[in-house]
């Protein structure tokens, strides 16, 4: 069945080598990310993957909620084990970020909105958090995705309509949750290992090509403040480097970029 994940259904679709092969499946969880987070403290091994048809506490970016109703939508963690300083965490999220829009790529047309939102049909349809935990042998990162298969638009919230969706809507056909679910775990482990055999710079060509950005005209809003100016390139730290009116280059590191003409 299309709506059904487990261990069972998504194996035949996973050729990984140890990404997910310790693949744990939930009926409902707080949030996927707090369940790996858990098994990071134990002997979990490197790759293990948690899933959860539904949570009550999806987590997002800066601090928000993550929309998680059963039965149409996939919710994973991914727990790495990686002697990772923390400033390079926003590769991981960069890196995950092409996976994920390569995945929603082969349903329908998408793009990445930095720094690892994916857009369809000009709508969000998956969102990404990446987390450091714990310290020395035990260190890991936490990676959740939160991709949206199968919702219709009136079963977002009404703040939600006008800028969510989901790969049904994009593309018109209802997703095999299983089938997606091993595309993005095939594709992130190429796209990890990648990384740490040959570093940032092939993921951050990767991530140009997939996001239309570079020598756009944005507005970010910052912590306390709106700033406004032409991209130029991402940076290897993640951040994304603007240019303003007065020829001032500006790194910004967390906020919410607008493209002032809309994305294409």
């Amino acid at each position: 069945m299309v709506n059904v994940l487990s261990a069972e259904s998504i194996a035949p679709h996973l050729q990984t080598r140890w990404l997910g092969r310790s693949l744990q499946c939930f009926p409902t969880l707080d949030s996927t990310n707090t369940t790996a987070r858990e098994l990071a403290a134990t002997d979990a091994a490197d790759g293990t993957v948690v899933i959860a048809d539904a949570q009550r506490r999806g987590r997002g970016r800066l601090g928000r909620s993550w929309e998680s109703p059963p039965g149409s939508n996939l919710y994973l963690s991914a727990l790495l084990r990686c002697a990772l300083p923390i400033d390079r965490l926003s590769q991981i999220s960069l890196l995950a970020g092409v996976a994920v829009c390569e995945t929603v790529r082969e349903w329908c047309p998408a793009d990445i909105k930095w720094p690892n939102d994916v857009l369809a049909a000009g709508r969000k349809v998956a969102g990404i958090l990446a987390e450091l935990d714990g310290v020395g042998a035990r260190r890991a990162i936490i990676l959740g995705i939160g991709v949206n298969l199968n919702t219709g638009l009136d079963d977002f919230p009404p703040e939600l309509r006008d800028k969510a969706g989901s790969l049904r809507v994009a593309g018109g056909t209802e997703v095999d949750r299983a089938r997606f679910t091993g595309r993005l775990l095939n594709n992130l482990e190429v796209r990890y290992e990648q990384w740490r055999h040959d570093g940032f710079a092939p993921i951050a060509a990767a991530w140009r090509g997939l996001a239309p950005l570079i020598g756009r005209f944005i507005r970010v809003q910052e912590l306390g403040a709106v700033v406004e100016g032409t991209v130029i390139d991402i940076a290897d730290d993640g951040a994304l480097r603007v240019r303003l009116a007065d020829g001032r280059e500006h790194r910004v590191v967390a906020g919410d970029v607008t493209v002032l003409d809309g994305y294409a």
